[in-house]
């Protein structure tokens, strides 16, 4: 690993360059293309840093020879507000008309390769039909989460009633395009003790921060640590997957934040932060002053308190190596998992097919219950129960016994015994804050860190979000929420780093969620808290369905299995500030035989 992104350490921690494929061709003509180490003293240990001079992006149409043009359609075969998928050869490209223009985009979401055109098309964007990523078609911007990258844009011309399409070979095979970030300018600044722009957590929200403070064109000095040995990786992933690897879940490769002079320490705790000299203390005595500063700490799941707590083979899934280890424990035995929400249904699933038998312990009724309602979670259960998996409902463990130190059962309150040679608990997570108790930034009675609208906690110059914030949620009349979705992290992460730089954002997004299990995917939009009814359409029992989640007269919720692009529908019919009322919705079930979705089209009350 040649010691890149290490954490600080007593004696010297080595941050060296490493180049993408495409500019180290250049790196090998220039013999000064790496500084010579610097070092300051930090705490009495001198630390290195290796400066590098950073080389320009290859441009991503290097040549005319790179590009290919083709007639793909008469300009009449598109009516406005379409979309359609054209072939040019070398790939594929999306084809819209909007408000009388045609604008041609590249064919898939970037962030898991959805087919945007079974998306949803609204106010000059499209919108993905499987997790709600927004994308402008004038210029391919990502603008809503989640995902990194976005689109390529192409050009589009007409010729004799002709559509022509002239596209670079390299952007159709690639599909996703990284935005133009500013390159550190102050190296000789930035190697000490002090830093511009400091990131507590390498999550969605800490990456998101950084990758915008640099596509806004901040050139100063940004540095992200993060408690995990890894680079940000994709932590939705490790309940879904449990054998994947590291280098499988990463969000960036390391040579991309070489490249874009965003440093990233590893294996790094924050202790205190002290506000008033804009200071944080590590663990180990290392101090980093900030001149801004975003806490995105995340979470810290809930562990059992029963008798055994301490037995071996008892997990929580956080880091891959929690993951992978599960599922070798797991090959061909007994697995108990405690806790019925999305994280130990979806570990769950993915377990079926490795041990030998997989129980679940949940202290509701039916699973998803406060979240999905009743007859949802009575659905999913089925399945997962048409799939091997035996539930113990209505109760909690009482004693995890052990043989030679390991797991061996899970004792019940309810009197029952179940085998078990390892236990995955997903009882949900509580804010990893406790370090920020002394430092005068607010916290609530729960651990939360309050922030308004443009994610700025009561301290000026210090920013939250992710997992660990309760953020006023704008189209539920603002009221202080904490939502700890993936998309939603990435999204105030974001209007976070454009309020690091004046530009007055706020935060705004549609809540989307979605979970996957025996290979159907459920998807969610909005927030459902306190409803007070559920309409379903479709058939729950085929698995294909919608259920409309209702407060009073109001939808604020919306769940769907099957049925694409509903909830991005919904999602882009809440965005744009409709209220979508009980009422429509329920004579949409009463009428609709066909899951015809015009009504929502319609204007708003």
């Amino acid at each position: 690993m040649g010691g890149c992104f290490s954490k600080p350490k007593p004696v010297e921690l080595k941050i060296e360059v490493v180049l993408p494929e495409k500019d180290r061709g250049k790196e090998e003509l220039s013999t000064g293309s790496r500084g010579s180490p610097r070092a300051y003293q930090g705490n009495g240990a001198a630390r290195h840093f290796h400066a590098d001079e950073r080389l320009p992006t290859a441009h991503p149409y290097p040549g005319a020879q790179d590009c290919v043009e083709a007639a793909v359609c008469h300009v009449k075969d598109l009516e406005n507000g379409q979309m359609r998928e054209v072939e040019l050869g070398w790939g594929k490209v999306l084809l819209v008309k909007d408000n009388g223009e045609l604008h041609a985009l590249g064919h898939k979401c970037p962030h898991y390769g959805a087919p945007l055109v079974k998306g949803v098309l609204s106010r000059g964007r499209v919108r993905c039909p499987w997790h709600g990523a927004c994308f402008n078609v004038s210029t391919g911007d990502l603008e809503d989460f989640p995902g990194l990258d976005s689109l390529h844009k192409f050009q589009v011309k007409i010729e004799k009633e002709k559509v022509y399409i002239r596209a670079s070979k390299q952007a159709l095979q690639l599909q996703r395009r990284t935005k133009v970030m500013a390159t550190c300018i102050s190296p000789s600044a930035g190697y000490s003790g002090s830093t511009n722009v400091l990131i507590v957590g390498a999550g969605a929200a800490g990456l998101v921060c950084a990758e915008t403070l640099r596509q806004e064109g901040f050139s100063d000095r940004i540095v992200l640590c993060t408690l995990d040995r890894h680079l940000p990786y994709d932590r939705p992933k490790l309940s879904k997957s449990l054998d994947a690897q590291p280098e499988q879940l990463a969000l960036r490769p390391k040579e991309f934040f070489r490249a874009h002079g965003i440093e990233v320490l590893t294996e790094a705790q924050v202790v205190t932060v002290d506000v008033r000299n804009k200071k944080a203390v590590f663990k180990d005595g290392f101090k980093l002053e900030y001149s801004k500063l975003l806490l995105a700490p995340g979470s810290s799941p809930k562990t059992l308190s029963c008798k055994g707590k301490d037995v071996e083979n008892v997990f929580t899934i956080r880091t891959p190596e929690d993951a992978n280890r599960v599922v070798r424990l797991a090959r061909g035995r007994n697995a108990v998992v405690v806790g019925a929400g999305f994280l130990g249904m979806e570990v769950a699933a993915y377990l079926t097919e490795k041990a030998h038998s997989v129980s679940v312990v949940e202290v509701e009724e039916t699973p998803f219950r406060r979240f999905l309602g009743e007859r949802v979670g009575h659905t999913l259960m089925k399945m997962f129960e048409n799939n091997r998996v035996k539930f113990y409902m209505q109760t909690e463990v009482s004693e995890l016994r052990a043989q030679e130190g390991k797991l061996k059962e899970v004792v019940l309150k309810s009197s029952k015994v179940v085998r078990a040679d390892v236990c995955v608990v997903g009882i949900g997570a509580v804010p990893a804050t406790g370090f920020l108790r002394q430092s005068g930034i607010s916290l609530d009675s729960r651990g939360f860190i309050p922030v308004n609208k443009m994610m700025q906690t009561n301290i000026p110059g210090v920013f939250a979000a992710g997992d660990a914030v309760t953020f006023p949620l704008a189209w539920r009349n603002n009221r202080k929420v904490n939502i700890p979705h993936w998309q939603m992290a990435h999204a105030q992460g974001r209007v976070a780093a454009q309020n690091m730089l004046a530009q007055e954002a706020e935060i705004s997004t549609v809540p989307f969620l979605w979970t996957a299990m025996f290979g159907k995917s459920l998807r969610y939009a909005g927030y459902g808290e306190g409803f007070d009814d559920v309409i379903i359409q479709g058939d729950l029992d085929e698995l294909k369905f919608v259920a409309f989640y209702t407060k009073g007269d109001e939808v604020i919720s919306v769940a769907s299995m099957n049925y694409d692009p509903i909830v991005s529908k919904v999602a882009e019919v809440l965005a744009s500030g409709r209220t979508i009322r009980k009422r429509e919705v329920e004579l949409f079930v009463l009428h609709s035989k066909t899951g015809d979705m015009s009504w929502l089209t319609g204007k708003g009350s």
